[in-house]
């Protein structure tokens, strides 16, 4: 059984990104490992030489105290979707998210992350700003984000961005088997520039290999990469983008301010991003 993590911070965003969470253990048979992360403040001794202790314990209390206050609204939402069924184990840590994200993917053996792009308590910092690459990029196993817009609807077109490299095809295969269980079909997109050095030859091997599965492909002729698959998304009613973690500074970009308020707009879909050793 497939293991994902939740990391929640009980904001609106986490709470929606829950609901993509539940239906996505749903369709792979998974179990849900939720994670509140806390940061102890910082004190120096020297001046709370004898009440810095009850302070760390206040804070660790309060926290514990918002934990339990909040897990049963979560359970509640997965008894409304029929859902409760779900296994669901619950962790309390302090520390800051990233650290304590990887310290629970190699204990509990974590399979999938799934959590939400914005949040009260900075997360849209940590998702899109300078630590985009250390949440997305630098752990060991596929990312599915949720942006906060992104109501849950069933997944049927799933988009795998490619550059046809036989990485590339792994994570394909890695993604056909989720599609499979989902019951999704995936479109598979190329940008392909002036200087691109992927031939007909290989497009058509690939297509020979993917010949029996749900899966097509699409080639769009475009110096503009990232502006060629935001317009792929908007009119081909995608509902999962996959990116692999090379693309780690297209990721970044893809809910940056400075694009098109249009394209912004029409990026309210998950993505899924799968690190590329």
């Amino acid at each position: 059984m497939k293991r994902i993590l939740f990391p929640t911070d009980f904001s609106e965003a986490a709470t929606n990104a829950f609901v993509h969470a539940l239906e996505f253990a749903n369709s792979i048979d998974g179990e849900l490992v939720l994670l509140h992360a806390f940061d102890l403040p910082v004190f120096d001794s020297q001046y709370f030489p004898e009440n810095y202790m009850l302070i760390y314990e206040s804070v660790e209390l309060t926290q514990f105290e918002i934990f339990k206050d909040e897990l049963p609204k979560l359970h509640a939402i997965a008894q409304k979707r029929n859902l409760d069924g779900i296994k669901m184990t619950h962790r309390l840590m302090d520390g800051n998210l990233l650290s304590t994200i990887e310290r629970v993917i190699q204990e509990d053996n974590i399979d999938y992350i799934v959590m939400g792009t914005e949040g009260v308590t900075g997360w849209s910092e940590v998702l899109l700003g300078t630590h985009a690459t250390a949440v997305i990029s630098d752990v060991s196993i596929p990312v599915l984000s949720i942006p906060v817009k992104a109501a849950f609807k069933p997944v049927k077109n799933i988009v795998f961005t490619t550059r046809f490299r036989d990485k590339d095809k792994q994570a394909l295969k890695k993604v056909l088997k989720l599609a499979k269980k989902m019951g999704a079909k995936i479109k598979c997109l190329y940008v392909k520039k002036e200087s691109s050095d992927v031939t007909k030859e290989i497009i058509k091997e690939w297509e020979k290999e993917f010949a029996n599965d749900p899966v097509d492909f699409n080639v769009v002729f475009s110096e503009e990469v990232k502006e060629s698959i935001l317009d792929f998304i908007m009119f081909k009613k995608v509902d999962i983008l996959v990116m692999l973690t090379y693309k780690r500074n297209f990721f970044e970009n893809l809910f940056h301010h400075s694009l098109t308020k249009d394209c912004a707009s029409n990026l309210d879909i998950p993505v899924l991003a799968i690190p590329i050793k």
